[in-house]
């Protein structure tokens, strides 16, 4: 789908592809196994224990399965479902094949995960200055040379053109514009803005905050007050104001989250309760970048602006939201004890490495 007008020329300073595999493990799976083809994949763990969706094949979306939750739900909503572990190092080898592609047309490539990358083709290999005829060759030559389709978003930012890939998926392509980047951004669900977890929609959803053009109408004083540093990014990337450049030596060396509370806390159940809350963020997103962490990071910062981290290793790797929040809950008691109030918590994982396939498996969903 393209957002702008026939025979336009569009000037911009940068452009910006975000290419997006479509249910990358499943297909994958698809491809190599014709018994598997037209039918409803699903990845992840065993639904008799307690394993999670990794993802699943578009044949099993129609029956409301979705990454992240249980098995022994898919199950119940899909019961002709194919239930398979999957093979990460296999994964692992195609997203390389895909990488070596990207490459034929930039080096500034910066991947967010095995199935998803931003490439910056403002200056490109190929020397073609239409960033969609670029995106349109390597969609064309991953389904080609490796028989998987692919989705891109093509824009003058990253968080347009992420939000772009998504808009017409399988195998879409959305170009957006700066003259149509406003317009196309009003008509986005809340929910589908790069950056709004579930907790953040839901809030937004009470201040009646539905979609992007009803952010649009929130002025910038408003959104910092209810969403902190968050409404501050919001008030720009609905105005499509965003200027993160492409970043192609970008590993995450930690994964974390912390708030600052409108109003300081003593209660130490209320602390409890968003260290719970920031351990599940933390295992979606290393589920997400395939990786675990070692060590654990608490930070606190009280009334007076005092700042404290404690931090604890753990004998073994981590991703599940369980161990994370033990691990962080145990840092708050030791580090804790009501003698003054707090303004900020934060919980983090370090001391990443990749995680292989088999071993993943979320616990208490």
């Amino acid at each position: 789908m393209f957002f702008w007008k026939e025979r336009k020329v569009i000037d911009t300073s940068r452009k910006i592809i975000h290419i997006d595999m479509d249910a990358f493990y499943a297909s994958v799976e698809q491809r190599d196994h014709p018994e598997f083809r037209n039918k409803p994949l699903i990845i992840g763990g065993d639904p008799k224990k307690r394993g999670v969706v990794s993802t699943c094949s578009y044949e099993a979306r129609k029956f409301g399965v979705h990454s992240a939750m249980p098995s022994s739900q898919a199950v119940k909503l899909c019961p002709q479902g194919i239930f398979i572990h999957g093979n990460m190092e296999h994964y692992m080898e195609v997203s390389a094949q895909i990488r070596e592609i990207f490459h034929r047309y930039t080096d500034v490539i910066e991947p967010l995960s095995l199935d998803e990358a931003y490439l910056d083709v403002t200056e490109n290999k190929v020397g073609m200055k239409s960033a969609t005829l670029i995106a349109r060759e390597i969609q064309r030559a991953i389904y080609q040379e490796l028989h998987l389709t692919s989705s891109a978003g093509v824009s003058y930012n990253k968080f347009i053109a992420k939000i772009a890939s998504d808009y017409e998926k399988p195998a879409g392509l959305t170009v957006v514009p700066p003259e149509y980047a406003e317009a196309f951004l009003e008509g986005i669900p809340i929910d589908k803005f790069y950056g709004v977890g579930k907790v953040t929609a839901e809030k937004m959803h009470r201040l009646g905050i539905h979609t992007g053009k009803d952010l649009r109408a929130w002025s910038e004083w408003d959104l910092i007050r209810e969403f902190h540093k968050h409404g501050y990014a919001l008030y720009r990337h609905v105005r499509g104001r965003s200027n993160n450049i492409v970043n192609p030596n970008r590993d995450r060396k930690s994964v974390g989250k912390e708030t600052t509370f409108a109003e300081n806390i003593w209660n130490e159940k209320v602390l409890e309760e968003n260290l719970m809350r920031f351990a599940e963020k933390i295992e979606q997103r290393l589920g997400k970048i395939h990786k675990h962490g070692k060590t654990v990071v608490l930070k606190l910062r009280y009334s007076d602006f005092t700042t404290i981290t404690k931090r604890m290793t753990l004998t073994d790797y981590v991703h599940e939201k369980r161990w994370i929040y033990e691990a962080g809950r145990a840092l708050l008691q030791e580090a804790y004890h009501g003698e003054d109030s707090i303004r900020l918590i934060g919980l983090t994982v370090t001391n990443l490495k990749p995680i292989h396939f088999e071993n993943l498996r979320l616990e208490g969903l």
